[in-house]
């Protein structure tokens, strides 16, 4: 029985199956080994993947891109506020659901995340099936570190709607180092390693200890500003720039002129990853008039420059964050399709001279490989040894801190579960506090880089004031990410209590 592995990203999806002792990605109908995460919804019919992408300038009201960026979150989300912004298909709430807006000829229809999720997958699974001759069920799904409970239920959810019975989630990173064999090259001894991941809407990076074929994330960081298509349109700018020099006609403000461009554009940044230049041809591109450039890698990476440096740039605050250096991570791989660009994988080989560099894998494709070895191994299939079975542990994803002032007044967040802690965990911290009456003691959580949010408060009352104090302050993380935080005063006895469920 084969297994498989999907890796459903931002901007496209990828699946590998798992037959025979090895693990192989596949390619679709179109002969693409990866398929545009694009849905486009037509009369009568929806069309998943590349012809959907193409033909968003023509139907971009009713075609669902970034999909992922919304699954599982409320219509009040920041991301989906950003989604809505994004995309030219109508995000509206309805019955409090948040919902795509659908108008296909004199019918409007409403469609949730998880039913667009659904197309993606389904699109997945034929593609693995028509490889393998066979209905292929069992599978493992991928999921950013960063994702939150109600974002891997829903993508659970949509796996399993399509047809799917979803062996495990695994995240990203993970999957990356499985694709290579990390860790399982050496039965002990600890290591660093770096995954960086550049897709084509987001960039992640994560910095991992190896030990024994176990692996603990010490740090991530993932920023949503950066991504491939911060390249493409780059390159569709340019060539909107080439079009208004040719033939004095400013393009620039056409949505439909400039999703054609960027069609081109995509085309190109490709291209370019192997060859030295690449052609643009786009037919009628305003008041019918063809248009046909060409560019040059150098070009390329020039218009790139400043966003090429701001995706290394995370590179060094992760390692100043987990309290590392460039000469402590022993390997780096690199996944995501923008990983391919020839000058981003030299800027990381100069920051890593002497560090083995793990890129023989199309990028792209490394992470639904790894899934699907992870799948390979759940149903046990011959050939392959008990001890390189790989094992889930859950970690805490945000920083949980607790608030203080210093001698000064000034807050003074302090780490008490950093990101990345197995679970469950449990921590003890003394507070001290003056000759006070009551004091307040503040649990916050954050996010990657965001901002502490405050997720508790408690406050001890009627304390002696003539006394200086010490609070006992114990933190509990279960591994559902539920806390329970205690505090008791060392002098009075005075003690509070209080949980604080799950994110959602």
């Amino acid at each position: 029985m084969a297994a498989i592995g999907v890796h459903f990203g931002y901007t496209c999806a990828c699946v590998a199956v798992f037959k025979d002792g090895r693990a192989d990605v596949v390619a679709n109908d179109a002969g693409d080994r990866v398929t545009p995460a694009v849905v486009a919804y037509r009369d009568s019919e929806q069309i998943v993947g590349i012809a959907a992408k193409q033909g968003r300038a023509r139907n971009a009201a009713n075609t669902v891109i970034k999909v992922k960026q919304v699954l599982g979150r409320s219509f009040d989300d920041s991301e989906t506020q950003t989604h809505r912004s994004e995309t030219k298909c109508q995000v509206v709430s309805r019955d409090q659901m948040l919902c795509y807006e659908i108008a296909t000829g004199d019918q409007t229809t409403f469609i949730s995340p998880r039913e667009v999720a659904k197309l993606i997958f389904i699109k997945m699974k034929e593609t693995a099936q028509s490889a393998v001759g066979s209905d292929v069920t069992e599978a493992v799904i991928t999921v950013p570190f960063e994702f939150a409970h109600a974002q891997k239920s829903a993508l659970r959810e949509a796996a399993e709607a399509a047809g799917f019975r979803v062996l495990r989630l695994i995240h990203e990173p993970a999957a990356a180092l499985l694709a290579y064999g990390v860790g399982q090259e050496s039965p002990s001894g600890k290591s660093h390693v770096l995954v960086w991941k550049l897709g084509g809407a987001s960039l992640s990076v994560t910095a991992l200890q190896v030990n024994g074929g176990m692996f603990r994330v010490l740090h991530t960081l993932t920023d949503h500003a950066i991504g491939g298509e911060r390249f493409t349109q780059a390159l569709a700018q340019h060539l909107a720039a080439e079009f208004k020099r040719s033939f004095r006609h400013d393009v620039s403000a056409n949505p439909r002129a400039m999703l054609k461009l960027m069609n081109g554009a995509d085309m190109i940044k490709h291209s370019l990853s192997t060859l030295g230049s690449a052609n643009c041809f786009v037919d009628s591109l305003h008041d019918g008039v063809d248009f046909d450039c060409s560019v040059s890698r150098a070009r390329f990476e020039l218009l790139c420059s400043a966003l090429f440096t701001k995706s290394i740039q995370p590179i060094r605050v992760l390692l100043e964050e987990a309290g590392l250096s460039t000469s402590d991570i022993n390997k780096v791989v690199l996944c995501g399709g923008s990983a391919r660009i020839p000058r981003l994988q030299q800027m990381i080989r100069d920051m890593f001279p002497d560090v083995e560099l793990l890129s023989s894998a199309p990028p792209d494709e490394v992470i639904a490989v790894g899934a699907a070895l992870e799948a390979g191994l759940l149903v046990g299939r011959e050939g392959l040894r008990p001890e390189e079975e790989s094992y889930s542990v859950d970690v805490s994803v945000p920083d949980i801190l607790l608030k203080e002032h210093d001698e000064s007044g000034a807050e003074v967040f302090t780490v008490l579960l950093p990101s990345g802690t197995p679970l469950p965990a449990r921590r003890h911290h003394v507070l001290q506090g003056g000759a006070l009456s009551s004091l307040s003691l503040q649990i916050y959580q954050r996010l990657m880089t965001q901002q502490p949010e405050k997720l508790a408060q408690i406050i001890l009352r009627d304390l002696q004031p003539s006394e200086t104090h010490n609070i006992d302050t114990v933190v509990t993380m279960k591994r559902d990410g539920s806390l329970q935080v205690s505090c008791v005063d060392q002098v009075s006895g005075r003690s509070e209590v209080i949980s604080v469920a799950a994110a959602s």
